[in-house]
């Protein structure tokens, strides 16, 4: 049985649709809290697939969030050896940071919201990508941070905002910036969760979860089929086909 090691930093962003298309494709889910979990002791190249998702802090943030050393360390060590893995949000933050590129707060604000994702130059490379970004009109959005694109790096998706939506490191690496993964339903814990950058950002919350009702459902639809594509490869690529 595949096994899906899944670090999360905050216990409402969570896998969303992602968890059951891993659910379908038979694989053992496992997480591990960033912030508690012992991630020096963890064998980086034993998960068939390690997933690291968002949350409210930034890459960079080492002295005040010390355990996202030994986010790097795993996350150096799984890159190295070419397994699979996926990033999202802050995830997505963390492989360019490994891979060499800059991550800092962004000049423009931040993006909070419903918007589209544009395809990047190299996104032709990766069909079920560019179906997803053709079927999901809207996208969730949720970030102040951003980065540079890792050196080598496919560029897959941008936003007029922030270019650097999506990358991948050849096949065996995905970079999100936004959230393919939510669902309608639980983007209420993500209200409560969010609640005080939502009212600093002076997000109108009944307005958002309005759009989310809306958008939500469609984002759905397209990201299982996505997510069904890319935990197949995954897997084929972790097993060495």
């Amino acid at each position: 049985m595949p096994k899906a090691l899944t670090i999360t930093h905050v216990p409402f962003e969570d896998l969303g649709t992602l968890g059951l298309e891993l659910e379908r494709a038979g694989a053992h889910i496992e997480f591990r809290d960033a912030s508690t979990a012992d991630l020096q002791h963890v064998n980086p190249l034993d998960p068939s697939l390690l997933i690291v998702l968002g949350g409210p802090i930034g890459a960079y943030e080492l002295e005040s969030y010390p355990f996202i050393r030994d986010e790097i360390d795993l996350l150096r060590a799984r890159l190295a050896a070419k397994r699979p893995t996926l990033g999202i949000c802050l995830g997505a933050q963390l492989i360019a940071a490994v891979a060499g590129a800059r991550v800092y707060p962004g000049a423009h604000g931040k993006e909070l919201g419903w918007a589209p994702v544009a395809a990047g130059p190299d996104a032709a490379l990766y069909p079920a990508f560019s179906r997803l970004l053709a079927n999901a009109p809207l996208f969730l959005h949720w970030h102040g941070d951003t980065f540079d694109l890792p050196k080598g790096a496919r560029h897959l998706g941008q936003t007029s905002q922030y270019p650097h939506q999506a990358f991948a490191l050849e096949n065996y690496a995905l970079g999100l910036q936004f959230h393919p993964e939510v669902t309608a339903d639980g983007l209420e814990r993500w209200y409560v969760g969010h609640a005080c950058e939502l009212a600093g950002a002076k997000i109108d919350v009944a307005e958002l979860r309005r759009r989310g009702r809306r958008w939500a459902p469609k984002l759905e639809c397209a990201a299982l089929k996505f997510w069904r594509a890319w935990v197949a490869q995954a897997l084929n690529w972790g097993n060495g086909l």
